[in-house]
């Protein structure tokens, strides 16, 4: 979820769409032993922790494929990594696929990655303030600095959309750019006035005494698909079978998290560095398998308001 613009600078593209002829993207990923070697490119967050478990479960074993899962940065480098074929399937907020559709990189989502709860004060990311704060609700913002992970990204134009909804102006917010986990102190220092977060620093922030004043994606749309995993649209076209199969897998790891939080919470101690009380804690997202295609269009729509996109999201292009 971090830098995506710079990411997909015209210097990236051409070096990612060069590399488009190599084996690594012709769906070449098979061993002698008819196993499909997949790498997939993920966030080490507490969004991706189906795909961890399905891994653990076997239920990608199950369909032929021998699951590598490598960190990175964000979109930034996940995306141009499918592109090029360094990773097979990628994982990435929708705003960052959007950007990335409105630059013609050749990319298509195939499965859902993560949800909202739809809870307001019960969902996994939220703009938070200390207890003692003069700031009461997202109205309140307006004129405050705020700590976002990335500039001109999902968290943008949520924060926005909670202040437009509370009655406040969106356009007069002061936005600053930080790595999540620098956000608790950065918040209790003073440095800034709000910050937006997810788990696991909304639970830290809030164990401190720090207080929610607005559910973001729940202000933004009803059951908000956050999140998604994707394909290069080379890949799709030159092994249909890998990908029915990774989604296939993919959807089972989804359902079997979203009905086993216990596990979830195991399984996040194998690859975040989140203690185990925190873990017991923490607000979990939701899994569906489908994705709400209305709230991803919601976010389409926000973020061109908002000067997100250089050009206009093709959601018939982007989703499955």
């Amino acid at each position: 979820m971090r830098r995506l613009l710079a990411g997909l600078t015209a210097a990236v593209l051409a070096g990612a769409l060069a590399a488009c002829g190599t084996s690594s993207d012709s769906g070449d990923t098979t061993d002698a032993g008819g196993v499909d070697q997949v790498k997939v490119g993920v966030i080490p967050i507490v969004d991706v922790a189906p795909i961890f478990l399905g891994k653990e479960k076997g239920f990608f074993k199950s369909r032929n494929i021998e699951l590598t899962l490598e960190a990175g940065q964000g979109g930034a480098a996940i995306v141009p990594g499918v592109v090029s074929g360094q990773f097979q399937f990628g994982f990435s907020n929708f705003t960052s696929l959007l950007i990335a559709q409105t630059k013609s990189v050749p990319i298509k989502a195939i499965a859902a990655g993560v949800a909202s709860t739809g809870e307001a004060g019960k969902d996994f990311g939220a703009v938070v303030v200390k207890g003692d704060s003069p700031i009461k609700s997202a109205k309140d913002l307006v004129g405050k600095k705020i700590s976002l992970n990335t500039l001109k990204n999902i968290g943008d134009t949520v924060t926005r959309e909670s202040v437009r909804k509370d009655g406040g102006d969106k356009k007069n917010l002061n936005f600053v750019e930080m790595p999540f986990p620098n956000m608790p102190a950065a918040l209790q220092d003073g440095q800034v006035d709000a910050a937006w977060v997810v788990e696991p620093q909304l639970s830290t922030i809030k164990a401190a005494g720090g207080r929610e004043i607005a559910s973001t994606f729940v202000d933004t749309a009803p059951n908000l698909t956050v999140a998604a995993y994707f394909a290069s649209t080379t890949l799709i076209e030159k092994d249909a079978d890998l990908v029915k199969r990774f989604t296939e897998a993919i959807n089972e790891s989804l359902t079997y998290a979203d009905a086993h939080p216990d596990e979830v919470r195991t399984v996040l101690g194998t690859y975040t560095k989140i203690d185990e009380k925190l873990r017991s804690s923490l607000v979990l997202p939701k899994w569906p398998t489908q994705i709400n295609e209305p709230s991803v269009q919601t976010l389409a729509t926000l973020g061109a308001e908002d000067g997100i996109f250089t050009g206009t999201p093709d959601l018939e292009k982007l989703l499955p």
